[in-house]
């Protein structure tokens, strides 16, 4: 996948003018894929490991130079890759605003005081109660996997993949939030991060309580009590500042915020055609869950996917209807079947459009099939 990603890359800056833009948004695909995988790999093997080493720090009351170096980089490598696959998915999305980098060094220190809260507190526990931290994994494991699954993701192709999928992403929710769901994540998120202070706070009080006090002394083990605390605050303050001062789409709390780029839908221009193509095509997130059943605004008002969101062109009384260029007929009605065929049909449309692209510079367009005349759609959407 990086040498795909490589030799895509080199194509965009190699190819013809018209053709730069189809090998430049391949390689974004392939850039957010190679992140996923890598946000996965991370979480399932350095995840572990820095637990582990913190445990066998606390109980022998002593840290060797390797053993230090080697649970810092664990933990930093955590941090990174979530930072790392926010700023890579919301670079291969047009309907994303990019984040910067200050937002990103900002969200890698969020994640990392809140994940090395987290880390201290298993180990802190697992020290003490090996068998008892092992069935409050496993407990809090499938709790937050039927929770994600009651999300109704669909980044897999089949139904049984993406039920893998959420109970890989179950392991990321044991040590911090991962976003898997579109729209407004401010109540998920809340109600995450109060289970993680309770839980935080119960085991590292259970410590406390029963620790080996021949070994640790009593000075040392309320350092490690304020350690536990102060470094989640610390991840919260910084939430609070990428929130509130870097998220790319403005203040996310306040009167005035919103959880989605269109907030509500822009007036129609008189006089403007239904069936022009007025931007370059983008990569939009898929419907699901209620957003195929109800109207606009029922899922935290934000517009729902896989819907048309006309936007008024530069010069509308001059700009006349484009006609020319390829189409491509669906015979479904739009927001009429399951996420599963949905999402099965959004892979197959970004390959047909893609391929399109490469071989015409003009924008491909859709149609849907309808009870009466043939709609066409302002935009394709699909997603990465």
């Amino acid at each position: 996948r990086y040498l795909r990603t490589l030799y895509l890359g080199l194509q965009s800056r190699w190819q013809a003018e018209h053709r730069r833009r189809h090998f430049y948004w391949r390689m974004m695909f392939e850039s957010a894929d190679i992140s996923m995988l890598r946000l996965l790999e991370t979480f399932l093997k350095s995840a572990p490991q820095l637990v582990l080493q913190l445990s066998i720090m606390v109980q022998q009351n002593s840290i060797e130079p390797l053993q230090g170096l080697s649970a810092s980089a664990s933990l930093v490598s955590l941090a990174w890759m979530i930072a790392s696959y926010q700023k890579v998915l919301r670079d291969s999305r047009e309907d994303k605003m990019p984040m910067s980098y200050k937002g990103a060094v900002v969200q890698i220190l969020w994640h990392l005081f809140t994940i090395a809260a987290r880390a201290i507190a298993f180990a802190l526990f697992a020290s003490v109660f090996q068998l008892y931290f092992g069935i409050f994994i496993v407990t809090h494991w499938c709790i937050m996997t039927f929770w994600i699954i009651q999300g109704e993701t669909d980044f897999c192709m089949s139904k049984w993949e993406e039920i893998i999928y959420n109970m890989v992403v179950g392991i990321i929710y044991i040590f911090c939030w991962f976003n898997v769901k579109e729209g407004r994540s401010r109540y998920r998120m809340c109600i995450y991060y109060v289970i993680t202070l309770s839980e935080n706070a119960a085991l590292t009080v259970l410590w406390f309580l029963y620790y080996d006090r021949e070994t640790i002394s009593d000075f040392d083990a309320l350092i490690l009590v304020c350690v536990v605390s102060s470094s989640f605050a610390l991840g919260i303050f910084f939430m609070f500042i990428y929130y509130c001062l870097l998220h790319p789409n403005g203040p996310m709390f306040g009167p005035h915020s919103g959880g989605c780029i269109f907030r509500q839908r822009p007036a129609p221009v008189p006089g403007s055609p239904t069936d022009a193509v007025t931007s370059p095509p983008r990569s939009l997130p898929r419907t699901t869950g209620g957003e195929r059943d109800g109207a606009p605004g029922e899922r935290d008002s934000c517009v729902p996917v896989f819907q048309v969101r006309p936007c008024p062109p530069p010069a509308p009384a001059t700009r006349a209807p484009r006609t020319e260029g390829p189409v491509i007929r669906i015979d479904l009605p739009r927001k009429k079947y399951p996420a599963w065929d949905a999402h099965f049909i959004d892979r197959r449309l970004r390959k047909t459009i893609l391929a399109l692209e490469y071989a015409s510079p003009t924008t491909p367009r859709l149609q849907y099939r309808t009870p009466g005349a043939p709609q066409e759609v302002l935009e394709y959407e699909t997603t990465v």
